[in-house]
């Protein structure tokens, strides 16, 4: 009997599988057991002609019993990543090459020629094949940059079976693949909007750079064609530049999905999603016959952006209330459950009516109070109350796109900026948190806020008067505390002062406006 080792993706992380092939004699029987789904069935077409196609003799060409177990028989066995290591372990078994499989780890899909094709998910197989002690990892051309951001493992890529047993039986040398995706990080990166082509709107420029600076989620309301879409799409240009561990925690995520499956390499920049508001709750929250990562995941580390935030479905928008809460999105379906992590900022805009013009001086809203009403009350108080920030994006005057294009000389990046005064701002979260399992003052709970958030007499007094008038919860008050130890940070202030807390109820919803 051979072993070869796989492994699969379940979940965001992976199980390690041992292909173990039999063979004995008897009428002929090419059977693959152990909870197998029915694309790995069909593998046995894939192998075989693949197999044949370089030259060697596949299953179906002898009386013999092959007998392929995927080990542990008890997980569910998905996708056709097993390819490769099916097919080397019938070589093996059969005689018909020699190499050492310990210490290696195989995986990769089979094109009918022999190909070796790329699959989603290396990224956790390589990690998983790291952490278990294997010395080397095979995978698919293309797959390699990918799983280059994994240190202390070989990583060889192969273009089809042929090339890969020449490698494996000394015919051939090969290098392990050599680059880190992350060298080709571009320092001056230029960003496809930037906070400089947005005339006046200063109010919710400075409301952006709290909510980039501490990771708070912010609302944006106000009538069409104000730049509330071109606000939230220059966000990316203000985030800071995500770390290696970032990095390496998002890209796992689009592996899984399978968006690297293209083009490769890792993801480096800040995620920012824009679901449409027909999007569905799956979708949004992940699931699906193959448990996957939906929208809320897929922003982790980045921002999720919510145009049109009243036309979502219901069970959209209350599907959000358990990711702002913990940073993490619970899937359960009857394949299982999964937990997916899920810290992102949410970035959400709406119309003040459904005409979009209520309290607009120079066009007539035209919407019935009963409307307006219906409207606001698709956001709900809890998923409001997880809003840290509440802007108005108000029509701006003809005056001000004028003197505002000669705001910023060419060249100059407005975002450049304000990154820069988020970045350390972030710096000063990082050493107050570095003892801490939490990363921005958002993440604060209340014993993080008793600590770290001191406040003098005339700042608590700021704050019982804003408790009372605006019938705040205690969720909002804490999270008031929070937002202004944000704006304090961006000051760098040690202390939170009064002006720090005034800033941050500004930026709270009114009572009376839902």
């Amino acid at each position: 009997m051979i072993k070869i080792s796989s492994a699969q993706v379940v979940g965001l992380d992976a199980k390690p599988i041992d292909i173990e092939v039999d063979l004995s004699g008897g009428l002929h029987v090419f059977s693959i057991v152990g909870l197998a789904d029915k694309e790995i069935q069909e593998s046995r077409e894939r192998i075989g002609s693949a197999i044949r196609n370089i030259g060697a003799r596949p299953p179906h060409k002898k009386a013999e019993r092959v007998i392929i177990n995927l080990s542990p028989a008890d997980l569910k066995k998905e996708g056709p990543a097993f390819d490769l290591p099916i097919a080397l372990g019938f070589l093996l078994a059969s005689g018909q090459t020699r190499f050492e499989p310990e210490g290696r780890l195989f995986v990769g899909e089979l094109g009918l020629d022999g190909a070796i094709k790329k699959v989603s998910g290396i990224l956790p197989i390589t990690i998983l094949a790291q952490t278990l002690g294997f010395k080397e990892i095979f995978v698919p051309r293309g797959n390699g940059e990918e799983s280059s951001l994994v240190r202390g493992i070989d990583i060889y890529e192969a273009d089809n079976i042929k090339e890969l047993l020449d490698f494996l039986e000394g015919r051939v040398s090969q290098n392990p693949f050599d680059g880190d995706p992350l060298e080709k990080e571009n320092e001056n990166r230029e960003y496809e909007m930037d906070f400089s082509h947005i005339k006046g709107q200063e109010t919710a420029k400075r409301a952006i750079e709290i909510a980039a600076s501490g990771s708070h989620n912010l609302l944006m309301e106000g009538p069409p064609g104000t730049g509330k879409t071109l606000l939230a799409k220059s966000i990316p240009s203000v985030l800071p530049k995500m770390s290696r561990d970032e990095i390496i925690e998002v890209t796992k995520i689009y592996s899984v999905a399978g968006a690297l499956k293209e083009k490769g390499g890792a993801i480096t920049t800040r995620p920012f999603r824009s679901p449409h508001h027909i999007a569905s709750p799956v979708s949004i929250t992940g699931g699906g016959t193959t448990v996957k990562p939906g929208e809320i995941t897929m922003a982790h580390r980045g921002v999720l952006f919510l145009d049109e935030l009243p036309e979502f479905q219901r069970p959209v928008l209350e599907a959000l209330r358990q990711p702002l809460e913990n940073r993490e999105i619970t899937v359960a379906r009857a394949q299982g459950t999964e937990t997916f992590p899920a810290d992102f900022i949410l970035i959400a805009a709406m119309n003040p009516c459904p005409c979009g013009n209520l309290n607009n001086p120079k066009k007539e809203c035209v919407c019935p109070p009963g409307a307006i009403s219906k409207y606001k009350r698709k956001i709900s108080g809890p998923l409001l109350d997880r809003i840290d920030l509440y802007i108005e994006v108000p029509n701006i005057e003809y005056v001000k796109l004028e003197e505002g294009s000669a705001e910023i000389a060419p060249g100059e990046s407005q975002s450049d900026k304000i990154r820069k005064r988020v970045e350390k701002a972030r710096q000063i979260q990082d050493e107050r948190f570095k003892n801490e399992k939490i990363l921005t003052n958002s993440q604060m709970s209340p014993r993080h806020i008793k600590k770290y958030c001191k406040l003098d007499e005339p700042s608590r007094e700021l704050l019982k008067n804003a408790y009372d008038s605006y019938n705040l919860s205690p969720r909002s008050y804490f999270r008031l505390i929070k937002l202004a130890r944000t704006i304090a940070d961006i000051d760098e202030s040690p202390e939170i002062k009064p002006n720090h807390v005034s800033e941050a109820i500004q930026y709270r919803p009114k009572g009376e406006t839902y």
